[in-house]
């Protein structure tokens, strides 16, 4: 990670969104076996709209994740790989391949579609992450897929005069622009590490819908504790932000983006707007279209 030598001063906030309710993640499977939690599922994809699926993984057991994700397709929403531990692979059927790192970050976009395998690039010793779902508006579904590896240098970070280490993967805190910034959706996506006794603040706009997941240690929002492992789904309530505390050493990644108000439609890895659009991707997938696509790098 960074070594951030500026101190920026917190700002504040005059009242904390409240925790609307608190998910536990499911416990499954995905890919070649790879034991994960699915934090954010589908029915509450209209609640956090833009925001279609979280899993966290967090294994120390190889025959836990050894297996990766061997090839699969995706269209019409992006993925964002954000890894605490251990190291992973990227390729695509385009040629395409990258290494994701400790710290380091994959944000990609599926558009229009494309196939590739994520898979483990050790074979012992603890693999960590997050990787989050984040939807395309209609208009841009088709696009070409592209996508950017972020290693961990090149992620923004700072910390506060309370002592609080922040990442900024996506969007802007405190001044600071994060790694990506997206169009229509507008993402905030940051990694915040609070030692025990502090607080962080973070301004949030009002139409936002927000959630933060809390990986390690215990927080406090609102007079609400969240607890290791859990959401919290913030309120909608008017509030100009979200104030995090913390008795003890804690980290969560808070995460916000812009709704986009469009009909949803999923077949596993696949996400459009209607059900019509999903049997043209699977015929689609079927008749080879997936395999001519040309992958570039995400600007920004």
């Amino acid at each position: 990670m960074n070594a951030p030598e500026q101190r920026i001063q917190e700002q504040t906030i005059a009242r904390s969104r409240a925790v609307e309710r608190l998910v536990q993640g499911v416990a499954t499977s995905d890919g070649a076996g790879v034991k994960l939690t699915r934090v954010l599922t589908q029915p509450l994809q209209r609640r956090l709209d833009p925001f279609l699926m979280l899993d966290a993984f967090r294994n120390e057991n190889p025959e836990d994740y050894i297996g990766g994700f061997p090839d699969h397709p995706h269209r019409g929403f992006e993925t964002v790989t954000y890894m605490l531990a251990g190291r992973m692979r990227h390729h695509d059927n385009a040629g395409n391949e990258g290494l994701l790192g400790p710290g380091g970050a994959q944000w990609m976009t599926a558009g229009s579609g494309l196939i590739h395998s994520e898979l483990p690039e050790q074979e012992d010793g603890l693999m960590e992450g997050f990787q989050l779902w984040l939807n395309l508006p209609a208009k841009n579904k088709m696009i070409a897929p592209f996508y950017r590896d972020i290693p961990s240098e090149h992620i923004p970070e700072f910390v506060t005069s309370a002592g609080v280490t922040v990442r900024v993967i996506a969007g802007e805190s405190h001044g600071v622009q994060g790694a990506v910034t997206r169009p229509d959706t507008e993402p905030l996506y940051l990694d915040v590490h609070l030692p025990a006794g502090s607080r962080f603040s973070q301004p949030l706009p009002a139409g936002h819908n927000v959630f933060l997941y809390t990986y390690r240690g215990e927080v406090n929002v609102a007079g609400k504790p969240v607890a290791d492992r859990y959401m919290a789904i913030l309120a909608n309530d008017g509030a100009e932000g979200v104030l995090i505390e913390a008795a003890q050493d804690a980290r969560v990644i808070l995460v916000a983006g812009q709704p986009l108000n469009e009909p949803i439609a999923q077949y596993g890895p696949f996400v459009m707007n209607s059900q019509q659009e999903i049997m043209q991707t699977l015929a689609d997938y079927r008749d080879g279209k997936f395999d001519a696509v040309t992958v570039q790098s995400l600007p920004g």
